[in-house]
């Protein structure tokens, strides 16, 4: 596989999490142009802020002319952003459907006004578009998504039609469009919400692990990095274009009690792991099957687990160092 040089790539949630990761391998051999509003800020004050092909934007994707100015001449464009977590959603939800919709569209006829330039469009789905019970499935087996008025559903609904709405402008216009469902991303860097997140940040304040319903939920955990490296095989590989891909690890499948336990170990924490009640509708079991992504584009996960938990908690150990 030839890693892409010399290229002029797009992201949008540049400064987010799995945008910022993904900027990290690409800017040494690219020009980087990165639109975020910070709402989620992983890129102030690191290095690759300062990187010289990095060009970075403050705005939003409903600016529909700044994007469209920002995509011109772009041979790669990779939409992450959008409005994210499940206590984001529950309180936001017009804005949700807002940023997720009319977004998405900004992006896309950004991308088609410079189509002559553009390689390939990665359209950032979710793992949420299967529903409360995911066991190994496949890309195209979306469950019922769940009830109208149930805000937790919203994000799912407002990615599942930005998904439709990507492959339409594939179909109809010839927009190289590939998209991926990321399951459960986490690692150095993740500045949203999360369980991880949640559970490394209470044990290093030597506070209680608190976890949501009953702990039986199964969740497959990926490392970010290998999320980036299946969508640098999305960028880079002919074959991707017109393809949805899962993206995940099946065989990092716990409950959350059981991560929760991982964690505490890992981290030598003296809190105890404690429930409290759901606060919105909540997945039961979520576990991809990866067989596609495996056979197209050669993806396989290599971070397992235990290693993952491991730098993860050494980098917010760190960060909480460096802001003591």
């Amino acid at each position: 596989m030839v890693p892409l040089a010399g290229k002029r790539i797009f992201i949008t949630g540049a400064a987010g999490f799995i945008g910022s990761t993904l900027a990290r391998r690409l800017v040494d051999a690219n020009e980087i142009v990165a639109l975020d509003n910070l709402h989620r800020d992983a890129l102030t004050g690191t290095d690759l802020a300062a990187h010289p092909n990095l060009e970075f934007h403050q705005g939003d994707i409903l600016e529909a002319e700044l994007v469209r100015e920002l995509a011109v001449e772009a041979t790669h464009v990779v939409h992450c952003a959008a409005i994210a977590g499940v206590d984001t959603v529950v309180e936001s939800p017009v804005r949700t459907m807002r940023v997720n919709l009319i977004g998405t569209y900004n992006v896309l006829e950004a991308a088609y006004a410079t189509l002559g330039s553009v390689e390939r469009f990665v359209d950032f789905s979710t793992s949420e578009v299967f529903g409360t019970h995911a066991f190994r499935v496949q890309e195209g087996q979306v469950s019922t998504i769940g009830s109208v008025g149930e805000a937790r559903w919203t994000y799912a609904v407002s990615k599942l039609a930005g998904e439709h709405m990507a492959h339409a402008y594939h179909d109809e216009f010839g927009l190289p469009v590939v998209t991926v469902h990321p399951f459960n991303v986490y690692g150095p860097g993740q500045i949203g919400g999360g369980a991880i997140r949640a559970f490394i940040e209470a044990a290093l304040a030597g506070g209680d692990l608190v976890v949501r319903g009953d702990g039986s939920q199964i969740r497959a955990w990926c490392y970010v990095d290998d999320m980036v490296d299946a969508v640098l095989r999305c960028l880079e590989r002919p074959e991707a274009t017109g393809n949805t891909f899962n993206v995940g690890n099946p065989r990092s499948a716990v409950t959350i009690y059981d991560l929760a336990q991982r964690i505490k170990r890992l981290t030598n924490a003296p809190g105890e792991i404690v429930f409290e009640p759901h606060r919105s509708a909540d997945v039961e079991l979520r576990i991809p099957n990866v067989e596609k992504a495996r056979e197209v584009l050669g993806f396989e996960a290599r971070v397992e687990l235990d290693e993952g938990l491991a730098r993860t908690i050494a980098w917010y150990r760190q960060r909480t160092l460096a802001s003591a």
